[in-house]
């Protein structure tokens, strides 16, 4: 498939700037760019529309399924600069999609800022899954804004790997609108010495008999801090709904720090909601069991923590 046109079933795979200057495509990229996430929505959204440069347009085409994922790469390459890339997705009724996302920099002596943008349009019946893994240098600010709308029977699954910057605030949101949409949120971070990772996803229910689901795990090592955030709304009208949010974090030692602050809204009668979260640290039982064998103990506490996070990770691209 090509970025530069459409091939033969109608799928588009462009640059932001190419979309908005396209005479086919300018019309339906203005009449959804920056919808979801408005420049009022907070200051790095205002900061992101004034500032906007890069990123990736997709259209998908009514009961279109596109055979093999979709891909974008975010190389940070400018000392002390800013990167403010948009993603904008747009699927028609019965499309699916699998869109991956890579983002990584080299380690710079001064601070660098990334306020990028991911809105996505759910069709009716639709499908996508969204997977990034954010590889940042550990003098980067990651503070990025991804929300997705969902219509009736349409889908959004969010995986997340979130493995470096300085401090990330990062929590994908799904915008449930249509009877029987759903959302999955699937994530795993990992924070080390001079990193505040604070993540999370949110969900917010707008129609009956909706799902979603939210697994997150988080590793603390070296002094790391690690922040599990999230928002589940259910409102009046989405009776039905159903929601499990299952949140585990593992602690490497005692300098590490990680917290869990989930925010429930639940307004509807009848739905079903349930939060389950656990923190530990490595069990100096398993490293002697695993020692006993041969290990040293520093493979010892890398399988553990493979363990740990192994069903997460293996969603990775």
């Amino acid at each position: 498939m090509s970025n530069r046109k459409p091939n033969k079933y109608g799928v588009v795979y462009l640059g932001i700037e190419e979309a908005l200057n396209h005479p086919k495509y300018a019309e339906i990229f203005k009449e959804h760019f920056m919808q979801l996430v408005p420049p009022s929505d907070h200051k790095f959204a205002a900061l992101h529309g004034a500032l906007w440069s890069g990123g990736s347009f997709v259209y998908v085409p009514k009961n279109t399924s596109v055979e093999f994922p979709l891909q974008s790469y975010y190389r940070f390459n400018a000392p002390g600069a800013g990167q403010f890339e948009h993603t904008l997705i747009i699927l028609e009724e019965g499309a699916d999609l699998h869109f991956i996302e890579g983002c990584s920099a080299p380690r710079y002596n001064v601070a660098n800022l990334h306020a990028g943008c991911v809105e996505i349009f759910v069709g009716k019946g639709a499908h996508i899954k969204y997977s990034t893994v954010e590889s940042w240098s550990k003098n980067m600010y990651n503070l990025n804004t991804k929300r997705a709308i969902v219509a009736e029977g349409g889908k959004i699954e969010w995986v997340s790997g979130s493995f470096g910057s300085r401090v990330s605030m990062l929590y994908p949101m799904g915008i449930l609108n249509g009877r029987g949409a759903g959302m999955e949120y699937t994530g795993v971070s990992l924070a080390s010495s001079d990193q505040d990772l604070d993540t999370g996803a949110k969900v917010v229910i707008l129609a009956p008999d909706c799902h979603a689901f939210l697994n997150s795990k988080s590793i603390a090592k070296n002094g790391g801090k690690n922040t599990f955030r999230s928002l589940v709304k259910v409102l009046k009208n989405a009776n039905n709904s159903r929601v499990f949010m299952d949140c585990k974090s593992l602690i490497c030692d005692s300098q590490s720090r990680t917290d869990t602050i989930p925010v429930f809204d639940i307004r509807a009668k009848n739905a079903d909601v349930a939060h389950e979260a656990s923190v530990g640290r490595i069990s100096e039982e398993q490293i002697n069991y695993l020692r006993a064998r041969g290990l040293s103990e520093d493979v010892a506490k890398s399988l553990i923590v493979q363990g740990f996070a192994a069903d997460i990770t293996k969603e990775l691209p």
